[in-house]
């Protein structure tokens, strides 16, 4: 006999809860990122001292941490445990809601195994992707997701309000630009392609891990302006440091591990680096799990073009001059339905790709 779903009273399904796994018990070779407290931003002095912290962060790598976000751990699980059940989903209800990625369209579903990693092998991700909760982008959901819109849309919005546009100051102080500079750039109300993001990767087989090399998605640089993932145990993530190798990122408790992104590049040329990563198979402990995540993509307004801005900090450091590297002429969203696109429409594996042309000619690099 089927099992009924329990109901809370507004009539929603009662999520299980949600348990996050064990750290890996493996000493890997972690790398050395700057945590920031972002309880300190509204204290006298904080959003200077905080600014000091990141500036000397960004010098070395694009990745650092944030704590004190104004979430609870239980809050944070909950979004887990939709994202949870939104996997668990039948194969056909999930194709419902496909995203139109051929198009460059993002929001949605990204079925598993859509992308060749080696010749034969394919991808091992599943994505759900929710965008902001404005009317221009408002779309179908499964019904889990709309069962529980009140809570991943106060949960996005928080994040969106409290959190990114913490950061965005930071970097317009570093840049000595007024403090809403970047805020004005990345309005919630104004379409964008901001997301939060249910992920899954699925274990692989030990065979699987030898013929990939123990890589899963080769090194990259992110879309937009900044990647938030919350805290994942599973250990996969790893970034690639400034002497080209390669350390992996902890995931240190009530913490989120952010990253500079592609927008953010091109806006400052180049002075912002968008953080090259990848993912890896995870340490033997580990290797049999599931690796769920949930993640926050950062992007400018659609509208915006990716042309430096003028700040006295990048003429003084001397990257107030155009280079080759710049995306003028390409808006934020030119760009990342670029990115998606061609990736679908890749007819190489991507272990075969060392760098494409994305849009009015420039490239994305991958790494090794």
């Amino acid at each position: 006999m089927a099992t009924v779903a329990a109901r809370a009273p507004n009539g929603a399904t009662v999520l299980p809860k949600y348990h996050q796994l064990p750290e890996t018990s493996y000493e890997l070779d972690w790398a050395d990122l700057v945590t920031l407290d972002l309880s300190q931003f509204d204290q006298p002095g904080g959003k200077q001292k905080l600014a000091t912290q990141l500036f000397d962060a960004i010098q070395k790598i694009g990745f650092f941490y944030i704590i004190n976000f104004g979430l609870t751990q239980e809050q944070v699980d909950e979004q887990f445990a939709i994202g949870k059940e939104v996997f668990q989903l039948q194969m056909e209800e999930k194709l419902k809601y496909r995203a139109d990625l051929e198009n460059g369209g993002y929001n949605g579903y990204k079925p598993l195994g859509l992308r060749e990693v080696r010749p034969g092998i394919f991808d091992n991700t599943e994505i759900y992707n929710i965008p902001k909760f404005i009317a221009e982008l408002e779309r179908p959901h499964p019904e889990v997701i709309d069962q529980n819109r009140p809570t991943i849309e106060t949960f996005a919005r928080h994040i969106h309000d409290q959190v990114v546009g913490k950061l965005l100051v930071l970097f317009a102080i570093i840049l000595e630009l007024p403090e809403d500079f970047f805020l004005q750039r990345h309005r919630y109300e104004v379409r964008s392609d901001c997301h939060l993001r249910y992920m899954k990767y699925h274990h692989r087989s030990v065979e699987q891990n030898e013929a990939l090399d123990n890589v899963w998605v080769k090194g990259h640089t992110d879309f937009g302006s900044l990647t938030l993932l919350f805290r994942q145990p599973v250990a996969a993530l790893q970034v690639r440091t400034p002497e080209e190798e390669w350390k992996w990122v902890k995931p240190y408790p009530g913490s989120i591990t952010v990253n500079l992104a592609d927008s953010l590049k091109f806006l400052t040329n180049g002075f912002l680096k968008s953080s090259i990563h990848r993912v890896v198979a995870p340490p033997p402990d580990q290797t049999g799990l599931d690796r769920l995540g949930v993640l926050y993509f950062v992007r400018p307004e659609d509208s915006l073009e990716l042309r430096p801005v003028i700040s006295n900090v990048l003429e003084r450091l001397g990257y107030n001059k155009v280079t080759d590297n710049s995306a003028v002429g390409i808006t934020a969203g030119e760009w990342v339905k670029a990115r998606v696109s061609k990736g679908v429409a890749q007819t190489k594996a991507r272990s075969e790709v060392g760098e494409e042309e994305i849009v009015k000619g420039r490239s994305a690099k991958y790494y090794d």
